[in-house]
C-alpha cells in the first residue's frame, strides 16, 4: 500500500469544500474562513502545486442574499438562489486569492460535462489550460440548469470526476466531520475512527451515513462513492474537517484525518473514465460462466447474458451484474437496448442471423471494460481491521 506523505509532496491537488464551511445561515458568507483558505492555497502554490477547487456554497449564499426560508427549496428557488449566490461566490473566491496575486477562473459543470466524452475533454482541456497559466480553476455544479435527472448532486462526487480528469494525485474532501467512522458519530458514541483506509470494500461503503447539515446535499455515503472514483485512477484522497480556520495547515500539522490509499494499479485514461460514470445507461445481467470469463480479463460475450435493463444505446456505459445481484463490471455496450435484448444468450455466431446484420461478437468488449478487479486492490488487510459485523 503506498504511504500518506505530506502536502508539499503532491504534484496536483483537488480540494471540495461544503456548503456550511463557507456560508452561515444567517450571516453570509464566512470571509475570515475563506481568507484563510486561500492563505493556505497559496503556500501550496508557493511549493509548484497545482491547485483546484470545487466550492459548495452558491445555493446556500444566494437563500441568505435573497432571504429565504429555511427548509426544503423548490426546484426554481434552488436554481433562482444558485443564479445569485454564484456571483457572488465567485467574487469572494477572486477577491480572496488576488490577496496573494493568484487568478482565478470560475468553472460550472453539469453532469454531462463529465459522463460524456466530447464534453469530458472539452472541460478538461479547458481546466489544465487555467492551470498551465497558474490560474486557480474554481469549479461548482451549474446548479442554474441542472435537474435531478441531470445533476451531481453533490460536489462530493463531483469533485472525484475533476480529481481523474485533471490527473491530480491527491483529493481533499473538506466538510463538518473530520474523517470515516465505522458509524455515523452523530448518532453511535461508541463508533470507531478509521485514519488510513487502504481498500473501499463493501464494508467501508455500509459505514457511510446521511447529510448532517441543512446546507449540506453530500453526507458520508457520497464520500466513499467519490472515494471509489478517485482512487481508482490512482489519486489520494483525504477527508478532515473544515471547521477550523486554515484546514489544509491543520492537515499538515496532524489534524485527525482519515487517508485513503490510491489504487496500486490505476486503469487507464479511458477505463477511469468508464469507472467513473455515475449513471449507467442500464444493466446487463450475466451468468457464473460470463462471471469467470470477466475474471481472466476476456469480454462479454452475448451468450453470458441472462436478462437486460435500461434503454441504452450503442456506446452507452452499462452496470454487468453477477448472479448474487452485485455489480461485477462497467463498461461501453455494443449494442442498442433493443438489439442486446434479442441476442441475449445467444452465440456470437448467431448475430448476424439475428439481427440482419454482422455486429460485434462481443456484448462489451475488454477493452472498453473496467472490472472490480481493475477498480480494488487486491489487499484483504483492511477487511480484517475494520470489520464490525
Amino acid at each position: 500500500m503506498t504511504s500518506r506523505k505530506p502536502l508539499g509532496r503532491y504534484r496536483r491537488i483537488v480540494i471540495k469544500i461544503g456548503s456550511a464551511l463557507l456560508v452561515d445561515r444567517k450571516a453570509g458568507l464566512k470571509k475570515a474562513w475563506l481568507d484563510a483558505m486561500c492563505a493556505d492555497i497559496s503556500g501550496l502554490k508557493a511549493k509548484g502545486i497545482d491547485v483546484l477547487v470545487v466550492s459548495s456554497g452558491a445555493i446556500a449564499l444566494g437563500r441568505s442574499v435573497l432571504d429565504l426560508p429555511s427548509g426544503a427549496l423548490k426546484l426554481e428557488e434552488s436554481q433562482a438562489a444558485a443564479a445569485v449566490g454564484q456571483i457572488a461566490l465567485a467574487r469572494a473566491w477572486s477577491e480572496s486569492l488576488s490577496r496573494d496575486e493568484i487568478v482565478a477562473g470560475q468553472i460550472l459543470l453539469t453532469l454531462g460535462d463529465t459522463e460524456e466524452r466530447r464534453r469530458y475533454l472539452n472541460a478538461r482541456a479547458t481546466i489544465n489550460q487555467l492551470l498551465k497559466i497558474g490560474a486557480v480553476p474554481i469549479i461548482n455544479e451549474n446548479d442554474t440548469v441542472a435537474t435531478s435527472e441531470i445533476r451531481y448532486g453533490d460536489n462530493d462526487r463531483l469533485a472525484a470526476r475533476v480529481a481523474t480528469m485533471t490527473g491530480a494525485d491527491l483529493l481533499i474532501l473538506l466538510s463538518d466531520i473530520d474523517g470515516l467512522y465505522t458509524a455515523p458519530p452523530h448518532l453511535d458514541p461508541n463508533a470507531t475512527f478509521l485514519e488510513t483506509i487502504a481498500e473501499i470494500t463493501p464494508e467501508i461503503e455500509a459505514m457511510a451515513g446521511g447529510a448532517a447539515s441543512e446546507l449540506s446535499r453530500g453526507g458520508m455515503r457520497t464520500k466513499i462513492d467519490a472515494g471509489k472514483i478517485a482512487t481508482t485512477s490512482g489519486c489520494a484522497m483525504i477527508i478532515a474537517s473544515g471547521k477550523t480556520d486554515s484546514p489544509l495547515s491543520e492537515i499538515e500539522n496532524g489534524a485527525r484525518s482519515s487517508w485513503f490509499a490510491p489504487s496500486g494499479t490505476p486503469v487507464t485514461a479511458r477505463k477511469t473514465w468508464i469507472a467513473g460514470q455515475l449513471q449507467p445507461a442500464g444493466e446487463l445481467h450475466v451468468d457464473d460462466g460470463a462471471v469467470t470469463a470477466l475474471g481472466a480479463g476476456k469480454s462479454l460475450l452475448p451468450a453470458g447474458v441472462r436478462s437486460i435493463s435500461g434503454l441504452f444505446s450503442r456506446g452507452d456505459t452499462v452496470a454487468i451484474i453477477g448472479p448474487a445481484g452485485r455489480e461485477i463490471a462497467r463498461g461501453l455496450v455494443s449494442y442498442d437496448a433493443e438489439d442486446a435484448r434479442r441476442i441475449a444468450g445467444r452465440k456470437s455466431a448467431e448475430i448476424a442471423a439475428i439481427l440482419g446484420y454482422a455486429g460485434r461478437a462481443a456484448m462489451v468488449h475488454r477493452d472498453d471494460m473496467v472490472t472490480n478487479a481493475q477498480i480494488r486492490s487486491k489487499s484483504d488487510r483492511l477487511k480484517k481491521d475494520a470489520s464490525y459485523a
